[in-house]
């Protein structure tokens, strides 16, 4: 256009939100579009010297009324008892896992408290939600390897037939045995009974921690 002259107007600008870690703010139907998640969990890991009810206080003031608290060592346990062992349960058998760690610790390591072997059953596959085979070959609910199970494997409370590594009836007796003889059922070798059972400082470490959980959530 003859004689145009170009202007730059300036009808909007960039200033920061006052909530932190927000770049950006929108309303739900322009969330629905963009398929944003209205809810959201975040994990919390906390040391064990920590409060429980004082580190829930504070949570719940942060994040409101609205929102849950969930303490997930209760959670385990609670999930622990209502997850069955198996489909064929043997007569007599105990019928979920967390009655599985119990009866395997008392029968076959007496001195071992049975949070050891929720710990690591936990630990190893999510009380059997990951029965493997893991990235190095280990199988079944407490994820042993095979020429471990071919030295350690026993028929616990499984049935009659050959031990079953994928079968927690045999699995877990069969870890309790282990440890027992690596020296679990003593509170002075618990730790080196652990350390044999996987070859790492901090895997003993995170059972002893989550079997000492078990045992204040149980009480």
């Amino acid at each position: 256009m003859s004689a145009a002259v170009l202007t730059r107007l300036q009808f909007g600008g960039t200033t920061a939100l006052s909530v932190t870690g927000a770049d950006a703010i929108v309303n739900l139907a322009r969330s629905a579009q963009l398929g944003l998640a209205r809810n959201f969990a975040v994990l919390i890991s906390a040391p064990p010297s920590a409060s429980l009810p004082a580190l829930m206080s504070r949570v719940k003031s942060v994040i409101g009324k609205s929102g849950q608290v969930v303490n997930l060592v209760s959670y385990g346990l609670v999930t622990a008892s209502q997850r069955p062992v198996a489909t064929n349960i043997p007569a007599g058998a105990p019928a979920n896992y967390l009655n599985l760690f119990k009866a395997a610790a008392a029968k076959y390591c007496p001195g071992m408290s049975w949070t050891v072997l929720a710990a690591i059953g936990q630990i190893e596959s999510g009380d059997g939600a990951n029965n493997g085979p893991s990235s190095a070959g280990a199988l079944g609910p407490m994820q042993f390897m095979p020429g471990t199970w071919a030295e350690w494997g026993i028929n616990g409370f499984g049935p009659p037939g050959p031990p079953d590594i994928m079968n927690p009836l045999d699995a877990v007796p069969s870890a309790a045995r282990m440890l027992c003889a690596a020296g679990a059922g003593s509170p002075a070798t618990l730790s080196q009974a652990i350390f044999a059972y996987n070859h790492a400082n901090w895997y003993v470490a995170e059972v002893l921690a989550l079997a000492s959980e078990y045992a204040k959530n149980s009480a």
